[in-house]
């Protein structure tokens, strides 16, 4: 299995297009509000889409490469034990995986007596919280977008975007393997 990678400038057109596609479905998933299980979804090119299903043509942007498909709830219990029974048919191109984490900021645990260390992130004052979605492409790009949630503990400050495909390397790992 190849490392997930940003998009370069030679890479298809999906490629390029699956920032936009990471960005939109955190766009959706936000528009839910804060405090919401998993979600899983399929990124399919949207002309295939289109073919199968001409009847979404007044539904979907028929110019975005890729169209994130909601899938049904996402398995309970670890995330790791969810991804390692998920397999996606052939016209799915990638998928992408939201979920609610807790943030922890830069050397947070340099430095720290091994008591904190062990210390749940959840119950540290300093903790942020946030959204990651993270997704992939079978060609093994990755994107990354974290909404952080306003303020120490999500608190008094306006929510932040950060997007990168490095936020999250082993998600991105874990979430290719599905495609494979």
């Amino acid at each position: 299995m190849s490392e997930p990678r940003d998009p370069a400038p030679s890479t298809s057109s999906l490629a390029r297009a699956l920032p936009g596609a990471t960005r939109e479905v955190e766009q959706f998933v936000a528009s839910g509000g804060w405090d919401q299980s998993p979600q899983l979804f399929a990124l399919v090119p949207t002309v295939a889409l289109l073919a199968r299903r001409p009847e979404l043509s007044g539904q979907v942007d028929g110019a975005a490469p890729l169209t994130p498909v909601a899938q049904d709830a996402f398995p309970e219990g670890e995330l790791d034990e969810a991804l390692a029974g998920i397999e996606w048919p052939e016209g799915v191109a990638g998928c992408a995986l939201a979920q609610e984490i807790v943030v922890l900021p830069p050397g947070a645990q340099e430095g720290a007596d091994p008591e904190q260390a062990r210390r749940p992130a959840a119950a540290r004052p300093d903790r942020q919280e946030g959204r990651l979605v993270a997704a992939v492409l079978r060609e093994g790009v990755g994107a990354c977008v974290l909404r952080i949630r306003g303020g120490p503990g999500g608190q008094d400050a306006p929510e932040q975007i950060i997007e990168h495909a490095e936020l999250a390397p082993n998600l991105l790992r874990a979430l290719l393997a599905t495609l494979s």
